[in-house]
């Protein structure tokens, strides 16, 4: 299973919310038996984007993930950070 998410960074928040971001997607992998992939992709099109880019071996494993401390954590720390996030993309690899 595939999600792409999107977050927009408030004027000069880029740096950090993409240093906290990496945090997190380190924290994914490491605790989610089921996370397979999760990059963090700075856009050169939309500067103050920040793409997420995450591979689960099924959707029980995202709901895990969306359910996890660490995402509520991360939700909690990007507040001040963010002014826009995009709808959830979900797709399947082929």
């Amino acid at each position: 299973m595939v999600v792409i998410a999107e977050l927009v960074a408030g004027q000069g928040q880029r740096g950090d919310l993409a240093a906290l971001a990496r945090s997190f997607a380190a924290q994914c992998l490491a605790k989610e038996a089921g996370c397979r992939q999760f990059q963090v992709v700075e856009l050169e099109t939309s500067p103050d984007h920040l793409l997420f880019f995450e591979v689960y071996d099924d959707a029980a494993a995202f709901d895990a993930h969306r359910c996890s401390d660490h995402l509520a954590r991360f939700k909690a720390a990007f507040k001040d950070l963010v002014v826009g996030e995009q709808p959830l993309r979900l797709g399947q690899l082929r």
